[in-house]
C-alpha cells in the first residue's frame, strides 16, 4: 500500500450499515482519520481515529464542511430491499454530490446483479451485462451514472463483490443459512453443488483501504473483488466446522434443511421481501466467481482470512460462542 500524506481523510457514507461498519474499522485501522456518516447515534463505539457525523445524506453543504479536504468518499448507504426503485438512485445522487463537492474519489460497493442469469461462471470486469431483473437493471444506471459523471472529470471506482458476511445481522448467513444453529439445523438455498461467490466483509474493507490508498486519478475503474467461491456443500461443511471450534456440537449431530422457493413465489403475492428475494433466486442456480486478478494488479495481493476463520468470526458477530478477537490473516 502506498504511504499517506498526513491526516489523509475518508468519509463513509451509512457509516451505521454492516459494510458502513466495517469501512469505518478498516480505515482507521490503516491510519486514515475516518468521518462516519450516519442519521443516528453509532450502533457500535467507533475506533481511535474516527468521529460520527450525524448528518442526513441529503445535507451535501453540511457534509462538504465537515469532510473537507477528504481524498475518498465510501458510499455503504443501501435502502431497504423493498424500496429499491423509489431509493436506490436518488440516495445515490446525493452521495455522489457530496464527493463531487469534495473532488474526492467515490467508491461504490456493487454486486454480481448487472449480469443476469445468463452470467459466465468466471466474471471479469469487461464480462457482458444482461440484467433481467429490476434491481439488476437499476444496479446498471447506477454504473451508468458513474459514467456520465466521469465524462465530466468526476473519479469514481465500483469494487464488485458476491453475497457480504460477517459483521452482524442481516445476510443470508444468518437470516436463513444458519437461524437455526443453535439447534443444529442448517439451511442452503440452492443446489449444494453450485459454486456461489460471498464476500466476508472486513476482508472487503480492506480491499477498498488498499485502492484509496492506490488512486490513480482514473476516471472510472471497475474492480472485482474475489472474495471466497464455495459450493453449498462447502459452505455448509465449513459452517458446522466453525461451530465445533466454538463449542457449538448438537447431541444427534448436524440437520440440514431445504428452502422451498415455490412456497416462497406463492408467499411474495402477500409478502414484498420475499417478492424480491424470488426474483434473484437464480443465483443460486446459476454457478459464478468473480476474477479478482485486476484488483490484485492495482493494489498488490490483498490479505485474506481463511474461510473457517471467517464463519467463526461471523457466528461470533451472530452472538454465538465465546467472544473472541478475530484470529489473525492468513494469506
Amino acid at each position: 500500500m502506498s504511504s499517506l500524506p498526513a491526516q489523509a481523510t475518508v468519509l463513509v457514507l451509512g457509516a451505521n450499515g454492516r459494510f458502513g461498519q466495517a469501512a469505518v474499522q478498516a480505515f482507521a485501522a490503516a491510519g486514515w482519520r475516518v468521518l462516519a456518516q450516519m442519521r443516528r447515534t453509532p450502533a457500535a463505539p467507533l475506533p481511535a481515529g474516527a468521529e460520527a457525523v450525524t448528518l442526513a445524506l441529503g445535507d451535501t453543504d453540511g457534509l462538504s464542511r465537515a469532510a473537507a479536504g477528504a481524498r475518498a468518499v465510501v458510499y455503504a448507504v443501501n435502502p431497504a430491499y423493498t424500496r429499491w426503485t423509489k431509493e436506490l438512485l436518488p440516495l445515490a445522487r446525493q452521495g455522489l454530490a457530496v464527493a463531487e463537492r469534495l473532488g474526492a474519489l467515490f467508491m461504490l460497493p456493487g454486486n454480481v446483479y448487472n449480469y443476469g442469469s445468463r452470467m459466465p461462471a468466471l466474471l471479469g470486469e469487461q464480462s457482458p451485462q444482461h440484467p433481467d431483473t429490476e434491481k439488476g437493471r437499476l444496479r446498471c444506471e447506477l454504473e451508468d451514472l458513474l459514467s456520465r459523471r466521469a465524462a465530466d472529470g468526476h473519479r469514481s471506482v465500483v469494487i464488485r463483490a458476491g453475497d457480504f458476511y460477517g459483521c452482524g445481522t442481516g445476510s443470508w448467513l444468518d437470516l436463513m443459512i444458519a437461524k437455526s444453529i443453535s439447534s443444529g439445523k442448517l439451511v442452503y438455498p440452492g443446489p449444494l453443488d453450485v459454486p456461489h461467490a460471498w464476500a466476508y466483509l472486513p476482508d472487503l474493507a480492506r480491499a477498498f483501504v488498499a485502492v484509496a490508498a492506490r488512486d490513480d486519478g482514473t476516471a472510472l475503474r471497475r474492480l472485482h473483488f474475489a472474495g471466497h467461491t464455495l459450493t453449498g456443500s462447502e459452505l455448509l461443511a465449513a459452517l458446522e466446522r466453525a461451530a465445533h471450534a466454538l463449542g457449538l456440537r448438537p447431541d444427534d449431530g448436524w440437520r440440514r434443511g431445504r428452502w422451498h422457493w415455490n412456497l416462497v413465489a406463492l408467499a411474495g403475492v402477500f409478502w414484498p421481501t420475499g417478492r424480491e428475494l424470488w426474483r434473484l433466486s437464480y443465483l443460486w442456480r446459476v454457478p459464478h466467481a468473480l476474477d479478482g486478478h485486476s484488483l490484485a494488479q492495482a493494489v498488490g495481493p490483498l490479505p485474506a482470512t481463511a474461510v473457517d476463520t471467517t464463519f467463526a468470526q461471523a457466528l461470533r458477530d451472530l452472538g454465538h460462542g465465546p467472544r473472541a478477537a478475530p484470529q489473525a490473516l492468513t494469506t
